[in-house]
């Protein structure tokens, strides 16, 4: 993978189809609804800090915590 700090579209959408990738966004799509899907609009746009504050509020879940952590490796 390239520098974290910057992935690739082929490394998003490769973390995207892992097992964790999955489970995270089924998590994403349960807690975040609506409101994700408005997030990942305004980022399509070039407006991260819908994203930015949607990942940010899903932090404070262990679970989510744990599969970035998977995703992480």
């Amino acid at each position: 993978m390239q520098n974290n700090a910057n992935p690739s579209m082929q490394d998003l959408l490769r973390m995207a189809q892992s097992p964790a990738g999955k489970q995270l966004l089924q998590l994403l799509q349960q807690k975040g609804g609506e409101g994700l899907q408005q997030a990942l609009s305004n980022a399509a746009a070039g407006n991260y800090a819908d994203v930015k504050q949607a990942l940010t509020d899903l932090m404070t879940d262990p679970e989510a915590k744990k599969l970035l952590e998977q995703l992480g490796r």
